[in-house]
């Protein structure tokens, strides 16, 4: 399956934006039967999990450091999943990427410390920057 993030840009600190990631080829209504998460990767950085969805969307999940800043939401309809990221702070400048999981129905529970693990995903897009600068 195919992932297509947009929605980064440069904004100053204390700004938002909604990242997208849409899944063309999926079958809408297998959509919300794989949880999804976003990662991000800071220039320097290794890559960072941030925030995950559960299937049929019965959990959500985020990093210590976007809990209560960032939201992560689905349009099954459009088959496009979001991540609604308030109060931007220079630290959130990275290259943000949205994963499928590899198999239905799972509730993963990531939590801070969760490395990205390929034997979990099976789709990952090709990124959209984030820049928070003044």
């Amino acid at each position: 399956v195919q992932l297509v993030e947009s929605g980064g840009g440069l904004v100053q600190p204390g700004e938002s934006l909604r990242l997208s990631c849409a899944a063309p080829g999926f079958d809408r209504f297998s959509f919300d039967d794989y949880a999804m998460s976003w990662f991000r990767r800071a220039p320097g950085k290794e890559l960072e999990w941030v925030s995950t969805i559960a299937y049929h969307n019965v959990n959500a999940y985020y990093a210590e450091s976007v809990n209560g800043r960032f939201a992560l939401f689905k349009d099954s309809a459009q088959k496009t999943l979001y991540l609604q990221m308030n109060n931007l702070r220079p630290d959130d400048t990275a290259v943000y990427y949205c994963a499928k999981d590899r198999y239905r129905f799972r509730d993963p529970k990531h939590s801070d410390g969760y490395r990205y693990n390929s034997r979990d995903f099976d789709s990952r897009g090709q990124g959209t920057q984030v820049t928070v600068s003044s």
